[in-house]
């Protein structure tokens, strides 16, 4: 009974945040979940549409590897295909992937790993054209200057919009995962969730970063800038085969003797994603945009190398 602020359970709906996120989205609350990261409405998704042992999810290769392990995890067959060579959509490729059980598309844009938006129009294809769901993970939308796919949710009931505190907002630590679509999904969403799954102080830190808006922007500023820096230097060096087109917060660079590289940026003390495993990926390191002074540091270290 004693007042230490935490003593007592969080509000399980998150009424207040979620008037606050959906101002500032532009969307009604009732459009809205929020979860333990995006990682939790990416599983919860799977388990309301998916039945285990027979339905399917379809994803376009490479992406972010947490829908795939959320499939694992609930016994539903991953079905996927490749992206182009340009890391955008392949319509015929998704087309001929999917069928009667292919309950979830999942998209992501700007992709990860390889930093890209898809084309709009050919989302809007998917959008229309596939029998389910089609999720699309906006994480890095904040860097692309966009609105993203957030004023299409009047014309597309099966769409499924996943944003995140994580990237532009600097908040990865607090866990907090959004979800937007129309008010019947959310509501499904809503009955299957942990009571308390967002715990107050993730509210509260939640609530009072968001109101720091000109923070956030000026942040995405300097990240972009620091990003076309980046690539610009990353592009004189001669151990660098390639650096593609990114609108996320990170840059995929193609580079000689990767492994080799990666291991010595480890000794440093500088660390950066090995994706040469990833399907189109081979030779890729994964370098997200850090401070001026990290970036000066990793150019460097690059150079001796």
């Amino acid at each position: 009974p004693y007042n230490s602020k935490y003593n007592r359970y969080p509000d399980p709906h998150q009424k207040e945040l979620k008037q606050a996120i959906a101002q500032l989205k532009n969307i009604q609350p009732d459009q809205l979940f929020l979860g333990n990261g995006s990682d939790e409405a990416i599983d919860l998704l799977i388990r309301a549409f998916c039945i285990p042992g027979k339905d399917n999810i379809v994803i376009p290769q490479p992406t972010y590897g947490m829908y795939s392990v959320s499939a694992d995890t609930n016994d539903v067959e991953v079905k996927t295909c490749l992206l182009t060579t340009d890391f955008d959509i392949d319509l015929d490729a998704v087309q001929k992937t999917w069928n009667s059980n292919s309950k979830i598309l999942f998209l992501c844009s700007p992709n990860n790993p390889s930093g890209n938006s898809l084309s709009t129009g050919k989302i809007q294809a998917l959008l229309n054209e596939f029998p389910g769901i089609v999720v699309v993970d906006e994480a890095y939308i904040d860097f692309t200057g966009t609105k993203g796919c957030i004023p299409w949710l009047g014309d597309f009931d099966n769409l499924v919009i996943l944003q995140t505190l994580s990237k532009a907002w600097g908040l990865a630590g607090i866990r907090l995962g959004m979800c937007i679509a129309n008010p019947f999904i959310i509501s499904i969403l809503d009955k299957i969730k942990p009571p308390y799954n967002i715990n107050t102080i993730t509210q509260e830190v939640a609530a009072e970063s968001i109101q720091k808006k000109s923070l956030k922007e000026e942040w995405v500023r300097e990240i972009i800038s620091e990003r076309v820096s980046l690539e610009t230097a990353l592009k004189k060096l001669k151990l660098t085969q390639h650096v593609y087109p990114s609108d996320a917060n990170f840059l995929l660079v193609k580079v000689k003797e990767e492994k080799k590289i990666y291991e010595e940026l480890v000794k440093t003390g500088i660390i950066v994603r090995d994706r040469s495993n990833v399907i189109l990926c081979d030779d890729c390191i994964r370098i997200t945009i850090g401070t001026k002074k990290e970036n000066k540091t990793l150019l460097e270290a690059l150079e001796k190398l």
